[in-house]
């Protein structure tokens, strides 16, 4: 249960805060999550999901690097809602099963290609150590080019938000998802 409560419907808002839950729900089919808590503070809401809606939808960065990224940020920050959410959206994107079962035991690198191994090591020295060492930079950057290490950063910090918002309110997927073991 969550440690406060949840905004689950418009009608839970005032009126001049509406904008904001329904630009939420337009850019992503509804209002769950992270959003539940955000809209306590409707602005900081609505700048949260523009981001995050640039990042997931706009970014040039390839869906499954996305993706991967985004999964690698839940199990480094051991968010369950995140991981839960994100699973069905990487296997939609072409992420490898692999690799999913590599970051959920926390076996990787093993078991990942070189270039998921670049992504998930990138994001894994950003959140662990705060930095990224040479070679995995240059490999991410080699890679995706500056534009796209770029995003891959923005999207490790995006999402290291959100699971902080995820996991500091105590939001959990709904049962029966594809479970994260913390």
């Amino acid at each position: 249960m969550a440690r406060i409560p949840t905004v689950t419907r418009r009608s839970d808002l005032a009126p001049e805060h509406h904008a904001a839950w329904d630009a939420i729900a337009q850019s992503r089919g509804h209002v769950v999550g992270p959003f539940t808590v955000l809209l306590h503070s409707p602005e900081l809401a609505a700048r949260a999901a523009h981001l995050g809606a640039h990042i997931r939808f706009e970014c040039t960065l390839p869906p499954a690097d996305r993706e991967l990224a985004i999964l690698a940020v839940a199990r480094a920050l051991d968010c369950r809602f995140e991981w839960a959410a994100h699973v069905p959206i990487a296997r939609r994107e072409g992420v490898r099963e692999t690799a999913i079962t590599a970051l959920r035991e926390r076996r990787a690198p093993a078991g990942l290609t070189p270039a998921e191994a670049a992504i998930v090591g990138y994001v894994s020295q950003l959140l662990a150590r705060h930095r990224v060492d040479e070679p995995t930079f240059a490999a991410v950057r080699g890679r995706l080019g500056v534009q796209g290490v770029v995003e891959l950063t923005a999207a490790a910090g995006y999402y290291g938000l959100i699971a902080g918002i995820l996991n500091a309110f105590e939001i959990l997927p709904e049962p029966g998802t594809d479970p994260l073991p913390v």
